[in-house]
């Protein structure tokens, strides 16, 4: 059996269209992918989901506008998922529990009878600090 001169690097062909990123998968169409298209010829169902983790052969990955828009054909039904893990906009308990958690943590320590107590207890005493870590004395010193 021969074997080629060319190597595997030699007969690949350099090309500067091929994105990391997913497109959608609709003709003529080159913006990202954000969604899931499967179809369900047993239920006559289309489904449209989140984008999945990896492109599948017998999906189809659409863009928001094309995603917006479908519709199955006569006697089918579309079945829309959405991503449970989070809303799609922020609401405004979701902003003041944010800005909370941020005054909170800003906040400085407040500490129960002096330099040695707190929730450390009472046989540890602060020594230097430097932004939010302490040094503390031994308990044996």
């Amino acid at each position: 059996m021969g074997e080629s001169r060319r190597g595997p690097l030699k007969s690949a062909v350099p090309s500067n269209i091929v994105s990391p990123v997913r497109r959608c998968s609709r003709t003529a169409c080159g913006r990202s992918a954000v969604a899931t298209l499967t179809y369900v010829y047993a239920d006559s169902t289309a489904v449209l989901g989140p984008l999945a983790t990896y492109a599948e052969p017998h999906c189809y990955d659409l863009c928001a506008e094309h995603s917006e828009r479908l519709t199955a054909p006569r006697g089918w039904e579309v079945v829309r998922l959405t991503d449970g893990s989070a809303p799609a906009r922020p609401s405004g308990d979701d902003l003041e529990a944010l800005a909370n958690a941020v005054r909170e943590a800003a906040r400085p320590p407040e500490r129960a009878g002096g330099p040695g107590g707190g929730p450390r207890g009472a046989d540890q005493t602060e020594v230097g600090r430097r932004g939010h870590l302490r040094v503390l004395r031994s308990p044996d010193s």
